[in-house]
């Protein structure tokens, strides 16, 4: 019963190995660490240095791992990015998501968990977003994850693979214990950026667009701890492994925070008033996205033990200090 995690040695997909691993379940790595780094990942668990674009690769690593289950992580994931180079975006999102698809259904596996993003939504009309709002992505990005939820939903239709979709919306923080966090130093994250300021690894930082349609100006965001967020992987597992069919999921605490507010929370934990400029808009952000979580909570049994953007900053803070001291 071994879980194969693509992008396992990446920021969220560490700390889901690291969820696994601490449960006792059996899990190998496939990465091509472009993005990731191997040092995330706990002793013992086998990494696979590749692309999940690569067929014959994902064929030798089921079969050598006795593969079970797929937590599908590999992805590109930048906004702004899949707006300037949208073919990359549908090259690793889409068609690298379609092999890795067609390999599970070759290898009759059964259970696939695949990490969809939030960015689905675009300007959602209501706030939260539920599940069932119309998707309208305004970024390549959320496009080639919505793709590959259309071919997942095929998928299951023609050959009975079930499957949990669970749509991120931000994730923040880092693993309590100190075993991994964020560790890309070219990281778009709003609090990653925000440490790296603090900690005088940054001469200051830019605010994109302080004219949005919010009380404070600034967008609004649903964070989620990123060990809550590996919780509710493990808790999809156990779904899927009780014979429970195919669902689609948010994956947020059902509140938001502006960019303002986070700011302000790093420079408390931190005690550091780093500098703060207003820039204009970046393309396809929209102004407010935050989850309704009810189904997740319902569905899966899941409760967040890392609720509060304070405790998830500490946890972030404590993080980049320990790679500022490597």
């Amino acid at each position: 019963m071994t879980t194969l995690v693509t992008g396992g040695a990446g920021y969220i997909g560490s700390h889901i190995v690291h969820e696994l691993s601490d449960a006792g379940e059996p899990v190998v790595v496939l990465d091509d660490l472009s993005n990731g780094f191997a040092e995330a990942l706990p002793s013992g668990v086998p990494l696979v240095t590749g692309d999940c674009g690569n067929a014959d690769l994902l064929d030798a690593t089921f079969a050598r791992h006795k593969v079970t289950a797929i937590v599908h992580m590999a992805g590109s994931v930048v906004v702004e990015e899949s707006v300037a180079d949208p073919l990359r975006y549908y090259a690793n999102n889409t068609m690298n998501t379609r092999t890795v698809i067609e390999a599970a259904v070759r290898g009759g596996i059964s259970q696939f968990i695949f990490s969809s993003t939030a960015a689905i939504y675009g300007n959602p009309a209501e706030s939260p977003v539920t599940e069932d709002a119309p998707p309208q992505p305004i970024s390549p990005y959320g496009w080639s994850k919505l793709m590959s939820e259309l071919m997942l939903a095929d998928a299951a239709r023609a050959h009975g693979l079930r499957h949990v979709v669970l749509r991120y919306f931000n994730v923040a923080g880092a693993d309590p214990k100190g075993r991994t966090g964020q560790s890309s130093r070219n990281a778009t994250h709003l609090i990653k950026i925000a440490m790296q300021t603090a900690l005088g690894q940054r001469p200051g930082m830019q605010i994109f667009g302080a004219d949005y349609p919010t009380p404070d100006g600034t967008c609004i965001r649903d964070f989620i701890h990123v060990s809550d967020l590996a919780a509710a992987h493990t808790a999809a597992l156990r779904h899927l492994r009780s014979g429970a069919t195919t669902v689609t999921l948010n994956c947020g605490y059902g509140r938001g925070s502006s960019v303002r507010e986070v700011i302000a929370a790093v420079k408390k934990a931190s005690g550091v008033d780093f500098k703060v400029e207003a820039g204009p808009r970046r393309a396809g952000d929209p102004a407010t996205l935050v989850s309704a979580s009810d189904r997740l909570r319902k569905l899966l049994d899941w409760r967040p033990r890392f609720d509060d953007l304070g405790l998830m900053v500490q946890h972030a803070l404590a993080w980049e200090r320990r790679l500022a001291a490597r």
